[in-house]
């Protein structure tokens, strides 16, 4: 199990960039995929980016291009990259870690969870 906590969020203007940061505390870091989620009020929970263990990333068509993942084992830490931040990039934004190879996009493949972020972008 890895105990995960989100930081780097705030309110931001349109364009702005932000890096979130995930901290994790636990065993093999290293041995868990990275992924990062996103809820809008009144929307359901959306996978944005992922990370597998050879660092191989994916993202969702909304953030593709604007946001970059990536991690530091060493420093037990993933991180969120977001550039050009829009008003619909307004949301609570969680770091999600299961003990496997490949950072899905399914939210019922995560049992590790952070308490989220929000992240405001005025227009």
């Amino acid at each position: 199990q890895v105990q995960l906590v989100e930081s780097g969020g705030g309110l931001v203007q349109a364009g702005d960039s932000l890096r979130l940061s995930c901290a994790a505390s636990g065993r093999s870091f290293k041995m868990y995929a990275i992924a990062w989620f996103r809820q809008a009020p009144g929307k359901e929970r959306e996978f944005i980016a992922g990370i597998n263990w050879s660092e191989m990333t994916h993202y969702s068509d909304s953030v593709k291009g604007r946001f970059s993942i990536s991690r530091e084992n060493d420093k037990q830490t993933a991180y969120l990259q977001m550039n050009g931040l829009k008003p619909e990039d307004t949301a609570v934004y969680y770091c999600a870690a299961r003990p496997d190879l490949v950072a899905t996009s399914a939210i019922q493949d995560y049992k590790n969870w952070g308490q989220g972020t929000q992240v405001t972008v005025s227009s």
